[in-house]
């Protein structure tokens, strides 16, 4: 199993957002067996979905980590906010989003999200490797 533990950083900012992409490609490219494109491409958007959402609505601060396993991708981002994410119906006019949490959901084999002892939450997505 490879596993590797990314730091995203604390500040609210697309460059965190930006480097916990490049990480997970960093990660991605030293897999064996290779990644296809396709299920890199996703596991790229899922992980970039869960950092942004962390940032913006949990505390601007979260830990990424990456498991790589036989037949999945484990990503799980760690914030100190206690809510979880919730389904709501996407805001076509105004812009307020709404369709990221979905969208992991539709992507994922599951989703978990789970209390952290210390506080805060980890939300966990599984996907197809």
């Amino acid at each position: 199993m490879d596993m590797m533990s990314v730091p995203v950083g604390a500040a609210c900012s697309t460059a965190t957002t930006a480097d916990a992409r490049q990480r997970t490609r960093d990660f991605l490219e030293v897999l064996l067996p290779p990644l296809g494109a396709a299920a890199a491409d996703t596991v790229i958007l899922v992980v970039s979905e869960l950092v942004t959402n962390a940032l913006q609505h949990a505390g601007g601060a979260c830990t990424l980590d990456l498991t790589a396993y036989p037949n999945s991708i484990e990503v799980a981002v760690h914030n100190p906010s206690a809510q979880a994410p919730r389904m709501r119906t996407p805001d076509l006019n105004r812009g307020t989003g709404g369709f990221g949490w979905p969208m992991v959901n539709r992507l994922s084999r599951t989703t978990r999200v789970t209390e952290a002892p210390t506080g805060g939450k980890t939300v966990r997505a599984l996907l197809p490797r």
